[in-house]
């Protein structure tokens, strides 16, 4: 590991003892945490989307503001749902994007998770799915934006308007593709991953259930995707994420929160999106017990980023508060370095 961000599902809602009432509230409170955040060193701020509820969904307008507002710290997704995306308009605000926050962007894209609505991407206008979960028209998509990201002219010039010839999107944002991850819930879809030669986000699931710990099981998800990525002829520095729930236990507020419940903390088996999952436990404990069980998650140190995702509705202030706990008292002791020693590399092919 050698950095670590927060990832907000961007709650929101008149819920008692929630801070964050509205969706006002959200997306102000999350420019805030992103601006304390790059003050403590943080590497990344990162946000979850999803449609038809009160979660942060539209992310472009957001990552914009808080890269506007910050200097070092990386803005992201975790993920975008392709199924939901024009995919020609979001290669132009990608680049938008990239190119106000000066590269400091890891945007993660998928087939996207389970929504509240039902097809809720065809009231969106994207229709003629033969998959029941839309896969095949999130690759599809994806597809379409890589080729409108890395400039391939798609459409023929009006001869009245412009000179003979095709078009590409613009703006454009030189070496966009390279910051493009994909969220990846089983093996096989890292590897795919690796073959594209994209970087690699994965989360605290695994659509999968093989009887292995969670860790183990997604450290081997990210040996695939390394060697996918290098038998496919690739050779950059491919990034990977991984996301956990960690909470420093220095504070009784701290122990009132989390004390309890995180001190038995256990990976669980369920269903999501008709698959027998595996998801990972929740981390809370003093800062020494933290550091000798996160030195034991396997995907943990295999990864180079650990996105930590964060309670967004107990407010900015107890959010950094958790996010400084981390920094001074667990990251050191992984290997972790601030956003002041520069961008995050990935590990070379």
């Amino acid at each position: 590991m050698k950095a670590f961000g927060f990832l907000s599902f961007g709650h929101y809602g008149p819920v008692p003892g929630s801070r964050v009432r509205t969706a006002g509230d959200m997306l102000r409170q999350t420019i805030e945490l992103a601006e304390g955040a790059d003050e403590i060193g943080v590497n990344g701020a990162y946000v979850r989307v999803h449609h038809f509820a009160r979660q942060a969904a539209s992310p472009i307008p957001l990552l914009t503001a808080m890269a506007a507002r910050t200097r070092r710290i990386e803005v992201g997704t975790g993920v975008i749902d392709m199924r939901y995306e024009n995919p020609l308009y979001f290669a132009e605000e990608a680049a938008a994007l990239d190119l106000i926050a000066e590269n400091r962007i890891a945007l993660g894209v998928s087939r996207g998770s389970p929504e509240t609505a039902l097809r809720g991407y065809e009231a969106f206008g994207y229709t003629g799915s033969e998959d029941a979960r839309g896969a095949d028209l999130a690759r599809d998509k994806f597809e379409l934006f890589l080729r409108a990201t890395d400039g391939e002219p798609l459409v023929d010039s009006d001869p009245q308007m412009a000179p003979p010839g095709r078009l590409a999107i613009e703006p454009r944002s030189p070496g966009l593709r390279d910051r493009i991850w994909w969220g990846a819930g089983s093996r096989a879809t890292a590897e795919e991953t690796g073959r594209k030669g994209l970087n690699l986000m994965s989360s605290t699931l695994l659509t999968e259930a093989t009887g292995e710990p969670f860790h183990v099981l997604q450290r081997e998800q990210i040996d695939r995707f390394r060697a996918a990525y290098r038998e496919a002829g690739h050779t950059g520095a491919p990034r990977v994420s991984v996301s956990r729930s960690v909470f420093p236990i220095v504070s009784a507020e701290d122990e009132a929160y989390f004390g309890l419940r995180g001190r038995d903390g256990q990976d669980q088996i369920g269903i999501i999106d008709g698959f027998r999952s595996t998801f990972g436990k929740t981390y809370a404990d003093t800062p020494d017990r933290l550091i000798e069980q996160l030195r034991a998650d396997e995907a943990v140190m295999s990864a180079d980023t650990l996105m930590l995702t964060i309670p967004n509705q107990l407010g900015p202030e107890y959010n950094l508060h958790v996010l400084q706990a981390f920094a001074e008292h667990v990251a050191p002791a992984l290997g972790w370095k601030p956003n002041t020693e520069g961008p995050v590399q990935g590990d070379p092919a």
